[in-house]
């Protein structure tokens, strides 16, 4: 029978394991960039909405946005169709328009 080299068998090994782990490796790293790329989204569609609200505090009519190519809350209509697709409660979505809008004004 022939001898086994445990080192090599080892290293062997740790190879196989090495790009089992790489591919983990990469896929958390996409994972932790949608993460990421949502939170980002999300802030910017909390910055839109307290701008289209401070825009309709200065004066400007929701038509007259709205002939400016400036639609009311398109991020909250995607929220909410998200919302119905995902199963989840539409309520909490609802409850965070009021407090972002107190927020727009104290700015």
């Amino acid at each position: 029978m022939a001898s086994i080299n445990i080192e090599e068998t080892k290293n062997q090994a740790r190879a196989l394991l090495n790009s089992r782990i790489k591919s983990v490796e990469e896929l958390v790293q996409a994972r932790q960039r949608v993460t990421d790329l949502k939170d980002q989204l999300t802030a910017a569609e909390r910055d839109d909405k307290r701008a289209y609200v401070r825009a309709t505090r200065d004066g400007w009519s929701p038509e007259e946005l709205k002939k400016l190519g400036l639609e009311p809350a398109a991020a909250g209509r995607r929220r909410k169709a998200q919302a119905k697709t995902a199963g989840t409660n539409t309520e909490t979505t609802a409850q965070a328009g009021p407090a972002d809008e107190e927020t727009a004004q104290d700015h």
